[in-house]
């Protein structure tokens, strides 16, 4: 449940952005029962990289990666004061899931409300765009359009939510603020503090991949950083966009990222196709040519099964074969003649005659 939660968010949030490009989001998900999972979640990320995490379980805010202790140097107080507010925002978010619930006439069941807000800055230029966006059980709720400063409501339920808020011009001028000069100055410190990690480029590990040789062939590449990545396959140097299905970029469990795209088998010559990947802030593409002898493959052909099945067979019968043979010569091996079968013995043990 924790994964489709912040699945869905992240979906629905991910911004495109350029090799100079720096966000930092902040996700809050407040949930009715729900398994195994806490009743608040707080997620901080820097460049979709997660940075901080509370919930309602531990009730503390901790930093996610090591260069997140930098932030003590410059604010003392910070990992305590972000747990007070934390602890805040907790309270908050599950008296408004109390009224969603109430307000689409909703008793018990698994209920999510969420919220995204954050920044986007462009260190090259400048430009700085905020986001603050509700989710109610997996749907848009309310959208703020930082260009207007007025709320969108997608949904009836909304509409009133929308009249509220727009009307709280001190606080529609607070998150002015907030995405032009707090988020802002915070996004900074954090990318400086994590500039070795944030700042760094790892090249993939490009693999073609089939199950079976009538499937689709699989470029992958997994093992790269950032995210800010592109694959697609080619014909005779041109992108293909019929026949092929892209897959989108997904996290490793090591902070590095993977993609993937299908290409429909080729009836033509294979020679003519390539798979090309593409990374920010790096020149050079890596081209992998579709070459049968370079795919990897976990599939056996059934013919050579029955081979290995029949194989094994004919061992288990001559093992068992030539272990009934030993046992029967074992039972019919001769006996060397018992002692008391021996006339020399036999003339021994005879009792003494009484009449000598």
């Amino acid at each position: 449940m924790k994964t489709l939660v912040f699945v869905s968010l992240v979906g629905l949030f991910l911004h495109d952005t350029t090799a100079e490009m720096h966000s930092m989001k902040y996700f809050y998900t407040t949930s009715s029962e729900v398994t195994n999972f806490p009743e608040f979640v707080m997620v901080g990320m820097v460049d979709d990289i997660q940075i901080e995490y509370y919930d309602s379980n531990t009730k503390r805010f901790v930093p996610k990666q090591d260069w997140m202790n930098k932030v003590t140097d410059d604010d003392a107080d910070y990992w305590e004061r972000e747990t007070e507010k934390s602890v805040g925002h907790q309270q908050t978010f599950k008296v408004n899931l109390d009224n969603l619930k109430r307000r689409f006439n909703q008793t018990g069941g698994v209920h999510v409300f969420q919220r995204m807000e954050g920044c986007e800055w462009d260190d090259e230029t400048g430009d700085v765009n905020g986001y603050s966006q509700f989710g109610y059980d997996g749907e848009d709720f309310i959208v703020l359009d930082t260009k207007t400063m007025t709320y969108i409501a997608p949904q009836q339920q909304a509409v009133a939510t929308k009249q509220k808020w727009d009307n709280n011009k001190a606080e529609l001028e607070y998150l002015k603020n907030y995405f032009n000069k707090e988020c802002l100055d915070w996004l900074k410190d954090f990318v400086n503090y994590g500039r070795s990690s944030l700042m760094r480029t790892d090249l993939p590990t490009v693999s073609l991949l089939q199950k079976t040789p009538s499937s689709r062939v699989t470029c992958h590449a997994t093992g790269f950083y950032p995210n800010r990545a592109m694959m697609f396959w080619r014909k005779d140097g041109e992108e293909l966009h019929e026949d092929v299905d892209k897959g989108e970029i997904l996290p490793n469990h090591d902070g590095s990222f993977q993609i993937s795209a299908d290409l429909q088998l080729p009836s033509d010559d294979w020679g003519k196709y390539d798979c090309v990947f593409q990374l920010s802030g790096v020149k050079e593409d890596i081209v992998t040519k579709l070459d049968k002898r370079e795919i990897k493959t976990n599939y056996v052909n059934p013919i050579y099964m029955i081979i290995v099945i029949i194989a094994v067979v004919l061992l288990l019968v001559t093992i068992v074969c030539a272990a009934g043979f030993c046992l029967y010569k074992k039972r019919n091996a001769k006996r060397p003649p018992s002692p008391v079968n021996d006339p020399a013995v036999e003339q021994q043990m005879m009792l003494p005659n009484q009449n000598t």
